[in-house]
């Protein structure tokens, strides 16, 4: 969703009421909520003139999408497929379509990492593993970091060469966590393997990042080879087409971008300057020049936002990534 769908869905909720709100929020997933709610805590004052703007558009929307005399099931279904892509309007579908309950191994991705954390640390790394894989990667990356370096790198290990899981296996962790969370079993589908490690390896920070991958290397070099070719770094960004490097820039606020750029290469720099207007490249520049000293983890948090940002309009379809591992590391 773009900054402006977002802002114009934050203002929708927040004058429908609280009961009506909700009934949309819950069939939200865990993060969609979060920026939809944070969005509607920063809307400040609003004029009639934004408001009635907003319905405006959603009440033409509405009817020109109406579902009468066609399938609204598959409706539904490429719209969420459109907008949220393929992988995250899955799970969506099989709760509206099919009225299935957020329970087990789904119901903590609405917990904080600190609670998951103290909920997992005491179990086997491969329960552990087979738990954080079912996350998303950025909450899976939170965890881990709150793991000892001991355990996390057990679980990464574990997560990296995870071929999938017997059914019914996850069938009873699933039921262990729904009883713990109070809640009755689901069907789960399994991931794991080199692409969910790089993933969860893309937000874990720099100083775990490095530890996770020497001490898979110590045990498989191939394998710590595998997982940095698909990690995806700032570096990268060199990669993408010009005109996805465009896309990205819309949604980047500019002083997080003149922060990110304060540790980027030259060529990061030039590959940036070039996909932006004269003025704003300008105006970029003179930033970039009067900006002080900046903290490495702040550099570090910017370009992960900016990443989150690519990742995310690859996710939807909007932009294709299109880049070569790199194995280098944020300065």
């Amino acid at each position: 969703m773009s900054h402006d769908g977002l802002m114009k869905s934050a203002i929708l909720l927040i004058t429908l009421g609280e009961t009506e709100a909700a009934q949309v929020l819950k069939f939200l997933e865990p993060k969609e909520v979060q920026k939809v709610s944070a969005a509607m805590v920063a809307l400040g004052s609003l004029s009639r003139e934004q408001i009635f703007e907003v319905f405006e558009e959603f009440h033409e929307n509405a009817m020109e999408k109406t579902t009468v005399g066609m399938d609204s099931s598959a409706y539904i279904r490429n719209m969420l497929t459109a907008a949220l892509g393929t992988h995250k309007a899955a799970g969506l579908l099989d709760r509206i379509l099919h009225n299935n309950d957020t329970t087990g191994i789904e119901s903590l991705k609405w917990l904080e990492p600190i609670a998951i954390a103290d909920m997992i640390q005491g179990e086997h790394p491969q329960i552990i593993a087979t738990i954080l894989v079912h996350l998303e990667a950025d909450q899976a990356s939170s965890i881990l970091n709150l793991l000892t370096e001991r355990l996390r790198n057990d679980v990464m290990l574990r997560i990296a060469t995870l071929d999938g899981v017997q059914p019914i296996a996850l069938q009873e962790l699933n039921s262990v966590l729904t009883n713990m969370l109070g809640g009755a079993a689901s069907k789960k589908f399994t991931r794991g393997g080199v692409s969910t490690a790089a993933e969860i390896l893309n937000y874990i920070g720099t100083a775990n990042e490095s530890s996770v991958i020497d001490n898979v290397r110590s045990v498989d070099p191939d394998l710590a080879q595998k997982i940095q070719d698909q990690m995806f770094v700032f570096e990268n960004l060199l990669g993408i087409e010009d005109r996805n490097i465009q896309l990205i820039l819309r949604e980047v606020q500019s002083e997080s971008l003149i922060i990110a750029l304060k540790g980027a290469s030259e060529e990061i720099r030039q590959k940036i300057f070039k996909n932006m207007s004269q003025r704003a490249c300008e105006t970029l520049k003179e930033d970039l020049e009067s900006k002080g000293p900046v903290k490495l983890s702040d550099v570090e948090a910017e370009q992960k936002a900016v990443l989150n940002i690519a990742r995310r309009l690859a996710d939807e379809g909007l932009i294709s990534l299109g880049s070569k591992g790199s194995d280098e590391t944020y300065v």
